[in-house]
């Protein structure tokens, strides 16, 4: 059974901050992920009263304090404060009472560092009311850049998928993409806005899993002063792109709670930010994406039922690069003269090899795969045709691993047979250093089976 000195060394080799309080508010236990998160000595604050040691918290905006008052945990709540050199921390705290005899005796709190990821996405927010701040004239809608013109295909159901989306850009109603990474999800949603009548106007882009929950609520509503501790007025993206396009890119990584504010908004245009009591009116087209089949993602409770219908209004799904590999030559020579005129190059094309490989190979990366092989092979190549050489290893091995079946399958079993024995006994012998006994033993057979097999197989 652990010791309490056992759980005390463990605790200080998790990456999360933990604090815990006495009854009477004092500090008992520290470990170094929380001292080095808030810059503090441990042994100078154990002892301590936590408002003692956070001036900038209250008994209203402490956490640990009010599990401690109420007894009742708090899970995953956003708090700011400033540390006592000045230092504005924000952090995601799950906060729990400890009983003894149904006594609340102190509280246990567990804080996970946000502070540089809160910085870097509101300092992506402020960039982006700049550009397309609510009264601004400069909405030109100039960072959706792609078109239906850019969507390169000989494949008949992406161009049909085309035919759909350049109806679906002169309607209202939400859109539901569907397809894996890499497929070119976000190149069909620009196509869309700047076919529709919303081109002229704000489209932007969020990805709902590169944010934990507390953070993307804020940076999709917006925030006003004293709804949190060291909240600021701050509109959020729906303010941003009203009039405009909002694409909300992996929904099925959106937590539930926040699919239902989503929904709301769909339904109703309407929403409030976060800590105010004023309910603001948006025109925004939703067009939401998911990387993994929406039935699958509503039967695994990724994604709400009631959500999933009012965005299946329109549905495309693109089909994988392995479904359309007419479209690989199509799309090799695009990314060629890409990158010929991005590094300066005069590359021609693919060697027959290669082209052969690209038909062969799945390309679980789809299209984003493809374009970052052709750009790494044109950084190393010396010719001007792209060869089996200047191909990562993934394909090369990928490439010998095929060649090595077809061959066994153009054989006899016999043959296949032997040839299969005579590389592992060579193999065994070039790693015992040609010692036949060691080799039998790593191959596993009798000294003399080894012996009747070199003779037979002529191997010297």
């Amino acid at each position: 059974m652990f010791q309490t000195q056992n759980i005390e060394i463990l605790m200080n080799y998790v990456s999360d901050g933990i604090q815990e309080i006495n009854a009477q508010g004092n500090i008992i236990f520290c470990n170094r992920a929380a001292a080095v998160l808030d810059d503090i000595n441990i042994e100078d604050v154990i002892g301590r009263h936590l408002l003692d040691v956070y001036p900038s918290l209250t008994e209203d905006t402490s956490t640990l304090l009010k599990v401690l008052k109420t007894g009742i945990p708090v899970i995953n709540n956003e708090q700011a404060y400033t540390n006592y050199k000045g230092h504005q921390i924000t952090t995601i705290n799950t906060t729990l009472p400890v009983m003894e005899n149904d006594q609340v005796i102190g509280a246990l709190e567990v804080s996970r560092n946000i502070t540089n990821v809160k910085a870097l996405s509101e300092r992506i927010v402020d960039l982006q009311t700049r550009v397309y701040g609510a009264k601004s004239e400069m909405k030109t809608g100039d960072n959706a850049d792609f078109t239906f013109d850019d969507i390169i295909t000989n494949n008949p159901e992406l161009i049909r998928l085309k035919s759909i989306g350049m109806k679906a850009s002169l309607t209202i109603s939400p859109i539901l993409v569907c397809g894996e990474t890499g497929t070119g999800k976000e190149l069909l949603v620009q196509s869309i806005h700047n076919a529709s009548s919303r081109k002229s106007k704000a489209f932007i882009a969020q990805n709902c899993a590169a944010l934990p929950t507390n953070l993307l609520e804020g940076i999709l509503f917006g925030t006003v002063k004293g709804g949190f501790t060291g909240a600021n007025d701050r509109p959020g993206l729906f303010e941003l792109a009203d009039g405009g396009t909002l694409f909300l890119d992996e929904i099925n990584s959106m937590p539930m709670e926040l699919q239902a504010k989503i929904l709301r908004v769909l339904q109703e245009g309407r929403f409030r930010r976060i800590g105010d009591t004023k309910t603001r009116f948006v025109d925004v087209r939703i067009i939401a994406a998911t990387n993994i089949d929406p039935v699958v993602a509503v039967e695994n409770k990724l994604i709400r039922r009631d959500l999933y219908y009012r965005l299946n209004t329109i549905m495309l799904m693109i089909p994988s690069l392995k479904e359309r590999k007419e479209d690989i030559p199509l799309l090799t020579e695009y990314f060629i003269r890409k990158y010929n005129t991005k590094l300066y190059r005069n590359v021609k094309g693919v060697s027959g090899e290669a082209a052969s490989l690209f038909q062969r190979y799945d390309w679980p990366g789809n299209v984003r795969e493809l374009e970052h092989v052709i750009e790494g092979a044109m950084n190393i190549i010396d010719g001007k045709v792209i060869q089996l050489e200047d191909l990562p290893p993934v394909l090369r091995r990928y490439h010998e691993t095929k060649k090595h079946i077809h061959l066994l399958e153009s054989q006899s079993l016999k043959v296949a047979v032997d040839q299969l024995e005579h590389e592992m006994i060579v193999n065994a012998l070039d790693i015992c250093g040609g010692n036949i006994s060691s080799a039998a033993k790593k191959l596993d057979v009798p000294r003399q089976t080894l012996q009747y097999k070199l003779k037979k197989l002529e191997i010297d």
